[in-house]
């Protein structure tokens, strides 16, 4: 199960020592049931603040955000978030550590379901057989993937994930954009991905928001018509590099930049 997502009129700054710092300007975003968006932008334009709004760990100063029709007012068990740093619990086997959001959430199942859910979502990533290792015996890409097992344990309606392959090195993050996309097949939610990468944002996303500079607006919105089934070597198919090509263009709009 999936929930749209929509932000109407969302405006927000943050207080400082000097000041008011605008972050969102009336913002407005549609995210349809099942769709996976990704937001890019200039660096500081309120991408992360987005992903808090919606996990409702903040409330926007003006407008309102809602999941499936109802406003956030709070965290929802039903979110998932993944960050850059896997923040995996080193004392926890990697297994115990995709079990933990069951274990707060998921009551109703017994420890025997929680285990058997956790196994198949390693398996599906390329984990099966680390389960009883600790994070410090895993590779970087490998305890992202843990991380990402963790997010979707618990069956989330709605998918957060800001800047999770950012730290990875180019041939790992490329691997994690395929295990992401045969995730995204096996379950279901509603995803929004803030990542400075055009072509992380190309491969897996259904749409693209582009942010405006600071305070943020929605300044384009690229639909990402390459289908449901990508491979890698699609990134080189030439409606690819268009997709990419007008993203970049955008981009350096919002930077201000002359475009030719």
């Amino acid at each position: 199960m999936s929930l749209p997502i929509s932000l109407e009129h969302v405006t927000h700054a943050y207080r400082t020592a000097s000041g008011p710092l605008p972050v969102l300007d009336d913002l407005s975003i549609d995210m349809p049931e099942g769709s996976f968006t990704a937001v890019v932008g200039p660096s500081g334009c309120g991408k992360s603040t987005l992903t808090r709004l919606v996990a409702g760990l903040m409330k926007p100063d003006q407008g309102i955000v809602r999941l499936g029709g109802q406003p956030v007012t709070g965290p929802r068990s039903t979110v998932g978030m993944a960050f850059q740093n896997p923040v995996l619990l080193e004392w926890r086997t990697i297994l115990q550590n995709v079990m933990l959001p069951l274990e707060i959430v998921a009551s109703g199942m017994s420890k025997t379901q929680q285990q058997d859910r956790a196994r198949d979502l390693l398996a599906v990533v390329g984990l099966e057989g680390f389960e009883d290792k600790k994070p410090s015996e895993l590779s970087g890409g490998m305890r992202q993937r843990a991380s990402l097992c963790r997010s979707i344990v618990h069956r989330p309606e709605v998918l957060i994930l800001d800047e999770p392959f950012g730290a990875l090195d180019a041939f790992t993050r490329e691997d994690l954009w395929q295990t992401m996309h045969d995730l995204r097949r096996e379950e279901s939610f509603t995803c929004v991905l803030i990542t400075h990468d055009l072509r992380e944002s190309v491969f897996l996303s259904d749409r693209t928001v582009v942010f405006s500079a600071r305070p943020a607006r929605a300044q384009k919105v690229v639909e990402i018509d390459l289908g449901d089934q990508r491979g890698l070597d699609d990134l080189y198919a030439p409606r690819a590099v268009e997709l990419l090509a007008e993203l970049r263009r955008e981009i350096q709009i919002a930077q201000g930049r002359d475009v030719a």
